[in-house]
């Protein structure tokens, strides 16, 4: 008899044989979660928990899980990684269903999940300075369990989520096979809960606007599945708006308010300008830019000197940039250099995803920042409360890097696309158009260097949505960026506004 026999006769002996029961499935539980078996398999975790929201105790089921997609001869594709949350009621189907994703190409749903909509959310200062570790997670007051159910969901590659044993990343990592993934989950998680009866939308930041865009027109086309409606969160949907080029002026149009916002708020503007409110300072700096900014720039060289004199001067008043800077780039500012320019004198540059924030450069010389002052801000407090949460809370193990934000999804495949920019609004129209129950809501961050708002405004009034599709349509600015919601009064405002809009979108209030 070896060691091992004899310990396991020891352990009987000594041990009574409920608790012995008990000790087998926690180690068989254990060995499941550091020892992943070869052939995939559905994995789900479930917790109970309660919380406030609006005065209100909300007794929730938290799903942390790994679903496995098939083929449809059944073979694993990929496991996909997934944290629900339902409202315990007698009836499901009459809870709406939203299910949400952030960007990237690459990132996780942390940010939507523990900035904006979990019932668990990290609160950060509103005035823009950098919390200190360690960090903590609070109740989220400001949650939407109440209205609706949530699912968020990380794509193949982030997250937890991986392809299956011997299946290409690349069937996974570009507009079309991430659609379609995204979709498939969508589908199956549906199926699986018994859902389809539900009021159901989907939500999407950055990226995800794209994915909503194109996801929109994929589950009414291939599972003829109806949706009341989408959220977006800070989208991107027409690259256009967001590439800087020589022979591309949308860009230098469409980020000028937001570099107006920038400046007032750093206090970069003459004192006329300082003292009017945000909003009405954004709104003379959006008919600059399409009144006399967008004619002057489509002139080229060929503008006269009078009027790009004149041009520089108004614009150097609406940005808190010297003329001469603005003159030397021929009007034309992209982001990385405003974010270098603007704060130069004082040793500072401001974030990307966030104006408010600032950082300091190895010198004052260079052409663009080193790093985003605002993801340096965001990253680590946001991946350290995921992964302590994920764990104690919802008492999911896995032995693998939770993707927070990964290269690992490039090269990612734009092919839909070649040949011309990236742009899914016209599926998104398509949706809209031939479901009138189809509601659509936006919101913008006025310090959003990333994806600002005017890009946005831009995209929509070039979707050619008729009047009465136009009705479903709610465009919302806050007073925050890319992820407004680390803004708590804007967090506050946008889930006032989400409540209206679901009220809307669904029919009647969900119970």
């Amino acid at each position: 008899m070896n060691w091992k026999c004899l310990a396991s006769l020891l352990m009987l002996f000594f041990v009574s044989t409920n608790a012995h029961a008990d000790d087998a499935a926690a180690s068989k539980d254990a060995s499941a979660a550091e020892k992943p078996s070869d052939e995939l398999a559905d994995k789900f975790v479930t917790t109970e928990h309660s919380f406030s929201v609006a005065g209100e105790t909300i007794d929730y089921t938290a799903t942390a899980g790994r679903l496995v997609m098939q083929t449809d001869e059944l073979d694993p594709k990929a496991e996909v990684f997934f944290v629900a949350y339902e409202r315990r009621t007698d009836d499901a189907t009459k809870r709406p269903l939203t299910f949400c994703f952030n960007g990237g190409p690459g990132s996780s749903s942390v940010w939507l999940h523990l900035g904006m909509l979990g019932p668990k959310i990290i609160r950060f200062p509103d005035d823009a300075s950098l919390l200190s570790p360690p960090y903590h997670l609070d109740e989220n007051h400001q949650s939407l369990l109440d209205i609706t159910d949530l699912v968020f969901i990380d794509p193949v590659s982030t997250g937890y989520s991986r392809p299956a044993k011997d299946v290409n990343k690349s069937d996974f990592h570009g507009y079309n096979e991430d659609v379609r993934s995204v979709g498939q989950f969508i589908h199956d998680y549906t199926t699986l809960n018994e859902r389809w009866l539900s009021p159901k939308l989907i939500l999407g930041e950055s990226y995800g606007g794209l994915r909503v865009a194109g996801l929109s027109g994929y589950l009414r086309d291939h599972y003829k599945m109806e949706l009341n409606g989408a959220v977006v969160i800070s989208g991107a949907i027409n690259f256009q708006t967001l590439r800087f080029s020589p022979s591309n002026d949308v860009p230098d149009v469409c980020f000028l308010p937001t570099y107006t916002a920038t400046a007032w708020y750093h206090k970069q503007l003459d004192d006329e300008m300082q003292s009017l409110p945000l909003a009405e300072v954004v709104a003379k700096s959006e008919k600059f830019a399409y009144q006399k900014y967008a004619p002057a720039l489509l002139k080229g060289t060929g503008i006269s000197k009078k009027e790009r004199q004149r041009v520089a001067k108004e614009l150097a008043s609406l940005t808190g940039l010297s003329e001469a800077y603005l003159l030397s780039s021929n009007l034309k500012i992209s982001m990385q250099r405003f974010g270098k320019e603007l704060l130069r004198d004082e040793g500072l540059t401001v974030g990307r995803f966030d104006g408010r924030y600032t950082s300091i450069d190895r010198d004052s010389a260079g052409e663009t920042p080193e790093f985003d002052a605002s993801g340096a801000a965001i990253f680590g407090p946001f991946t350290a409360c995921l992964n302590d949460y994920m764990h104690r809370d919802l008492k999911y193990k896995d032995r693998r890097v939770y993707e927070i934000l990964t290269g690992n999804v490039h090269p990612w495949s734009y092919k839909p696309f070649e040949g011309r920019y990236v742009d899914a609004s016209e599926t998104l129209r398509g949706a809209m158009a031939a479901n009138p129950s189809f509601k659509l809501f936006v919101a913008c961050g006025y310090y959003d260097l990333a994806t600002p708002h005017f890009a946005m405004e831009y995209t929509i009034d070039h979707m050619g949505l008729s009047p009465e599709r136009s009705k479903n349509l709610t465009i919302k600015h806050y007073e925050g960026g890319h992820m407004m919601y680390v803004h708590e009064p804007s967090l506050k405002q946008l889930r006032q506004d989400l409540v209206e809009f679901y009220e809307g979108a669904v029919g009647q209030p969900a119970e």
